[in-house]
């Protein structure tokens, strides 16, 4: 009898428990005879925007492309050009990487932290020199950057901040020592109540503040790819930003650089979000909260209950601040465990083996060393974690792992 597994991701599992909501929505949009820049695209940027706590959304065609045009944009307006530099981390996907290199813009590699896996504050700090015009924090894995230093070496040096959010859809970044002092200044920190999240300090009984991915930096980049938190059935993505002109600019770039039909004011590209996108996302986002609760709920049991000394799982977030698209583990017999795993019934996937600046499309940069994100692209390895995922096989994940000698 073939030992039944434990998929990695089941897509059609994971969408069957938005139905019928999904399926209507779909049949809505066949209905209206309009499938280009119609009510649902309008419809849902208004809703992630007010979800992410940013003025403006714009969707696009994909994640990629949102953050290219966040780039380019920046380029048309006059505030960065063409062999500007900005800082990446070492260890993303490459998306990031190409954003940057397709606007002929020059990446700055910086290791991450190893305990996080996000860029690490202190190698920003000394990687930034006259050239460097932005920061592009990816919230790897679902995680959230430090965000409090990195938005005071932006305020210092004058530097955008880009967010790759690409993983990180809901995720909280709750202020820390030093953050009030941002509260009025250059940081892109929004000073009205109703634009925040309160959250329980649980150190001291109060209230903080908080704010979503998103919404931290100047603008931000999302992916809708199907296998995301808040995933379509197709390839999508977002801008998200506070800045009025940038929005503008990036709905023109992202419509054949046009403001009125067949008036052109850039060379623009065509990447939009379509109807049956819009559709689905905004079926989807009204359970994202609850979504990522349940991957929260997994991933407590991951960190409570997996003990093998041979595996690492990295520093655990605070709360809130980690909506786990991706939960990594780290040992150095990483192919060893992926194929006992496997042979146990249990599908595993590798994010990433092998880092941007050694990849052959960046072979100007492979001369580089990071050994940081090199170790972790040889150790890294991701387990099943999603929300079809019934709380025997996260025992079978867990027991399977443990078991692993």
């Amino acid at each position: 009898m073939e030992k039944k597994i434990i998929k990695y991701s089941d897509l059609k599992k994971i969408n069957d428990t938005y139905e019928p909501a999904v399926s209507d929505a779909l049949r809505r949009v066949i209905d209206s005879g309009w499938y280009i820049l119609g009510k649902e695209d309008k419809n849902f940027e208004s809703e992630f925007a007010s979800y992410c706590g940013t003025d403006y959304c714009i969707g696009v065609g994909n994640g990629l492309d949102a953050l290219s045009l966040i780039f380019r944009a920046y380029i048309e307006l006059g505030i960065m050009k063409k062999g500007d530099k900005v800082i990446v981390p070492a260890n993303t996907y490459i998306a990031s990487v190409l954003a940057i290199s397709e606007n002929d813009l020059i990446p700055v590699f910086v290791e991450p932290d190893p305990e996080t896996q996000n860029i690490d504050p202190e190698k920003i700090k000394q990687a930034v020199t006259d050239e460097v015009k932005a920061i592009l924090v990816v919230h790897l894995y679902g995680r959230i950057c430090d965000m409090t230093p990195i938005l005071k070496i932006a305020d210092k040096y004058s530097l955008k901040i880009v967010e790759d959010c690409a993983q990180a859809h809901g995720a909280l970044y709750r202020p820390f020592a030093g953050r009030e002092s941002h509260e009025a200044g250059n940081c892109n920190v929004r000073s009205e109540l109703d634009a925040f999240l309160m959250a329980d300090n649980e150190e001291n009984g109060a209230f903080e503040y908080s704010r979503r991915a998103g919404s931290i930096g100047d603008a931000a980049g999302f992916s809708f790819y199907p296998g995301k938190n808040l995933g379509a059935l197709g390839d999508g993505g977002a801008v998200t930003t506070d800045n009025e002109e940038l929005a503008q600019t990036i709905r023109m770039l992202s419509n054949y650089g046009s403001r009125k039909k067949y008036i052109h004011e850039y060379k623009g590209v065509n990447s939009r979000l379509d109807e049956m996108q819009a559709a689905v996302l905004s079926e989807k986002l009204k359970r994202i909260d609850e979504d990522n609760n349940r991957r929260v709920d997994i991933a407590e049991r991951y960190y409570s209950e997996i003990n093998n000394p041979q595996i690492s799982l990295g520093k655990k977030a605070g709360k809130g601040e980690n909506v786990y698209h991706i939960f990594p583990v780290f040992t150095e017999r990483r192919d060893e465990l992926q194929k006992y795993l496997l042979d146990n019934g249990v599908e595993t996937l590798i994010h990433y083996p092998v880092p941007p600046h050694k990849q052959r499309a960046y072979k100007e940069y492979n001369h580089l060393s990071f050994p940081v994100a090199e170790r972790l692209a040889q150790e890294e390895l991701s387990i099943p974690l999603n929300i079809s995922l019934s709380d025997d096989e996260i025992t079978e994940i867990i027991k399977v792992i443990n078991s692993f000698r």
